[in-house]
């Protein structure tokens, strides 16, 4: 397995999710659709084929010490990036849809895509800090609804 080329492979279609994200506001439909499932249904693809076949002896899940020996093998390594890959997308994705939803605007949610894109969880966590500053909570419907045709000034 060249690791190399996949790697590039896998990050060159992440980022192609990215500037479609950072591009919602003119492709709504599409973003939601390249970012939010084909791109990662192609990463989720990859990691399941890595994952499945090629066999990764060594390490697992029940301690730090078996994770850190089963993450120094290269393919097992490499299935772990684009889980990474796959997630934050799809957390970017689901911050645009939300932000559409809750009628927020563009601005507000932008800053929350590099931060997830970089550092996931942070990203996430910032994005509720700006619904909640914007007096949403989880689970409760926007006091604005986007406009009925389905573009928003947010995300698209």
């Amino acid at each position: 397995m060249n690791h190399e080329l996949i790697f590039s492979l896998a990050g060159v279609m992440a980022m192609a999710g990215w500037v479609a994200l950072l591009l919602s506001p003119l492709i709504p439909v599409w973003s939601d659709r390249i970012a939010g499932l084909v791109l990662p249904g192609i990463l989720s693809a990859g990691y399941v084929v890595i994952l499945f076949g090629f066999s990764t002896p060594g390490g697992g899940f029940g301690s730090f010490a078996e994770v850190s020996a089963l993450f120094s093998q290269a393919d097992a390594l490499m299935a772990g990036w684009i889980h990474f890959l796959a997630f934050d997308l799809l957390v970017g994705a689901w911050i645009c849809r939300q932000g559409r939803r809750d009628g927020l605007p563009f601005w507000s949610v932008v800053p929350c895509l590099p931060v997830t894109f970089l550092f996931g969880p942070a990203g996430f966590l910032l994005f509720q800090l700006v619904r909640a500053g914007r007096g949403l909570a989880v689970g409760r419907h926007p006091r604005h609804p986007p406009p009925s045709s389905g573009r928003h000034p947010s995300c698209g």
